[in-house]
């Protein structure tokens, strides 16, 4: 196994998540299996990864509980637990202490070892930074008294909401975790989120590295394309030496559901084969020509937005629908859009063109807005 250096740890660079445990329930999430899990848990231990990664919302709610008693067998101080705040319900701001005793309650320790504001997005970000919630205030008086030994957050809102927490709180966070994979890294602009880490010295934690199972199998002509380079590499295994070229990278989170995934991506991490110049070149090649065939290539010149009469932020609104299209629904669009007033939403276009006459690119601006609306029904 892998290791990395984080302050005065040695933590596995591979971590377990467990949002997508292997499960009994016909709805995908619950219940949980625990007999596989424990077992998958085994294996994990005794391959050398000491990072397990919960949330309060994980399997609607009962992630914490099962990898609590799944842990509790194995010794506190051989394994690392980290779990989150859920503040992306905004219901949640005013329970912070509630909630946090509760997490310690379900996962059956005394402390964690990480601890996350979970979900920075634009609806949220302003709550989290409000004072008269107490939530920071709350958890650094937590850390102080030794039940969150260190502290961070995770993201998947823009990069300027990023911008806007971290110039809020970034003195205080200890890592940050973001979306981070090969399709993302200029889809999501990934890229810009790494060098804004950089910026703050924080350390990258990574959610997401196979993008929820999508980069775990390509298309024929793709897997050919890598098997060329390094024959001996498995499909997703690509996923995992991208982010083994990405300096600052400390923690990898992968979701996995059964054993077979935790031995394969095991077995990627007995050893570093980070990308060279010319397989990194490809692989960012290939994951351009993914997104192009069926999104909308808008550069944000922002010639759109001086001509739309609702005052629309169009460039931010096609990227959005251009990640819901791509992949083909999820959460991170309707969660975006639902921060927005409604006369800022894709409803609010009245179809009249006026920014379609200036897109140098020359894209079908208000049929996209119109499609956007149907698929977030």
């Amino acid at each position: 196994m892998i290791y990395k250096e984080f302050q005065d740890l040695k933590l596995s660079n591979l971590g377990l998540g467990t949002m997508r445990l292997p499960n009994k329930g016909n709805n995908g999430d619950t219940p949980i299996d625990e007999e596989e899990t424990a077992k998958m848990v085994e294996y994990a231990i005794k391959k050398g990864i000491n990072y397990f990664d919960t949330a309060w919302g994980y399997h609607n709610g009962e992630s914490e509980l099962v990898i609590g008693k799944v842990l509790k067998k194995y010794s506190r101080e051989s394994f690392y637990l980290a779990t989150k705040f859920p503040g992306y319900d905004v219901s949640n701001m005013d329970k912070v202490e509630e909630i946090f005793e509760k997490q310690l309650e379900k996962c059956q320790v005394d402390y964690f070892d990480f601890y996350l504001f979970h979900n920075v997005y634009e609806r949220n970000v302003n709550p989290y930074l409000d004072e008269k919630y107490g939530i920071l205030d709350y958890l650094l008086k937590q850390k102080e008294i030794g039940r969150i030994k260190h502290l961070g957050f995770s993201v998947h809102g823009s990069l300027e909401v990023m911008k806007k927490f971290l110039e809020a709180y970034g003195k205080y966070m200890e890592f940050g975790q973001i979306q981070l994979n090969y399709l993302d890294y200029e889809f999501q602009d990934a890229k810009a989120k790494i060098e804004l880490l950089n910026e703050y010295n924080i350390p990258i934690w990574v959610m997401e590295p196979l993008r929820g199972g999508k980069l775990a199998k390509l298309s024929e002509e793709q897997e050919g394309t890598l098997k060329a380079l390094r024959p001996e590499e498995k499909i997703p295994a690509w996923a995992f030496r991208f982010l083994q070229s990405i300096p600052g990278v400390i923690m990898v989170l992968s979701g996995m559901s059964n054993k077979e995934q935790l031995e394969e991506n095991i077995k990627t991490y007995e050893e570093e084969k980070p990308l060279n110049e010319e397989e990194m070149k490809i692989l960012l090649e290939m994951a351009h020509n993914m997104v192009k065939g069926n999104t909308l290539p808008c550069t944000s010149c922002r010639y759109c937005t001086a001509h739309c009469p609702k005052g629309i932020d169009i460039p931010k609104i096609l990227a959005l629908y251009n990640e819901h299209v791509f992949t083909g629904g999820g959460f991170i669009a309707p969660m975006a859009i639902s921060a927005l007033p409604d006369d800022k939403k894709p409803s609010a276009c009245i179809g009249c063109k006026s920014c379609e006459a200036v897109c140098p690119q020359q894209l079908k601006i208000a049929e996209a807005m119109s499609n956007f609306v149907d698929l977030l029904k």
